[in-house]
């Protein structure tokens, strides 16, 4: 499931498993590294994400003794619970036709 704001994907399930990622690894770069993905597109889809909601689905913090670091904000662990809630309830709805679809892909 994607949801559009105009041209761009504000969410959708790269940026999920990125949230989910985030809130495991406590970081956007150890996200991105556990995803194989490039920091900085880590960081974009995070802005973009940010920018498309009223408010933030994750806070950083600047580096120092600790690191920094990036947290998912309530709203980031609200995201991840409705779309996660919404695959759940797709699946089931549609298992027959998933399984339609799975027997036409090559073994």
């Amino acid at each position: 499931m994607r949801i559009r704001k105009g041209e761009v994907v504000a969410l959708g399930p790269g940026k999920v498993e990125l949230l989910e990622a985030v809130h495991e690894h406590g970081s956007i770069s150890a996200a991105a590294r556990s995803l194989d993905m490039s920091y900085r597109r880590a960081w974009l889809l995070i802005d973009e994400l940010n920018q498309s909601l009223r408010s933030p689905a994750t806070v950083s913090e600047q580096g120092g003794q600790s690191g920094g670091g990036c947290v998912l904000t309530p709203v980031g662990e609200n995201i991840v619970r409705l779309y996660r809630g919404v695959e759940a309830q797709a699946a089931a709805a549609c298992a027959k036709q998933i399984d339609e679809l799975i027997r036409l892909i090559r073994a």
